[in-house]
């Protein structure tokens, strides 16, 4: 991933559907202030000690690492009370993406429940036409296609071109996906069994999410 983002400018939106761009959106729909992007799980804790109060959240292979507050589950987070609290994320393909966009001039992380707002704020960036990153695709791997992420790339660029958006046929594909099924298979300890149904609600939240830089590394914030 690293290298096919090399030296790719311009506006950048790093898709991650199941799940970890959809568990950012539900944490700051339960109040997160923050939440920080890194690449591993050691920078993820390392964070956490760092920072009094905050708390780490993803997965490692579509596992909870140990020492981490939350699985990689948006129904987990949206049932927490995350007021004003910092998060802190790893994951095994949506935060590397983010992490590898070093060129970006304006960078997102977006999923179908802020798909319109990501559209939208594309848009009035007006810096050109945007790159998305389908973090689901890996090389050599077969049984991973990223067809999630597709999905919701397609419906993203849909709405920024004023076509039909498509939302319900969108969120029966997704749940139909591979991924879908191999998520849902990876057990309750790490995935909710209602994590696909909350990642197929298009729109479910009216903010887009943009990632900064600043003293503390890579911080997500929804506007």
């Amino acid at each position: 991933m690293r290298w096919e983002l090399d030296g790719v400018t311009g506006p950048v939106v790093v898709i991650d559907v199941l799940r970890a761009f959809t568990t950012a959106a539900y944490a700051f729909g339960s109040g997160a202030e923050a939440i920080y992007l890194v690449a591993s799980v050691e920078e993820a804790l390392a964070f956490k000690s760092r920072n009094s109060g905050s708390l780490a959240m993803g997965e490692d292979r579509g596992r909870r690492p140990d020492g981490f507050d939350f699985a990689n589950s948006p129904v987990a987070v949206s049932r927490a009370d995350l007021g004003g609290r910092t998060l802190i994320q790893r994951t095994s393909a949506g935060t590397q993406g983010v992490v590898a966009a070093t060129h970006a001039d304006r960078l997102w992380a977006a999923s179908l429940v802020c798909a319109s707002a990501t559209a939208a704020a594309v848009s009035e960036a007006d810096i050109g036409v945007p790159s998305y990153v389908i973090t689901g695709n890996f090389d050599g791997r077969d049984d991973v296609n990223g067809e999630d992420d597709i999905l919701t790339a397609d419906l993203i660029e849909r709405v920024r071109l004023g076509m039909d958006k498509r939302a319900a046929e969108t969120a029966v594909a997704l749940v139909e996906t591979a991924e879908a099924s191999k998520t849902l298979a990876l057990g309750p300890e790490h995935v909710d069994p209602l994590d696909i149904e909350f990642a197929a609600r298009v729109d479910e939240f009216d903010f887009a999410m943009e990632v900064i830089r600043d003293d503390r590394g890579l911080r997500l914030e929804r506007r």
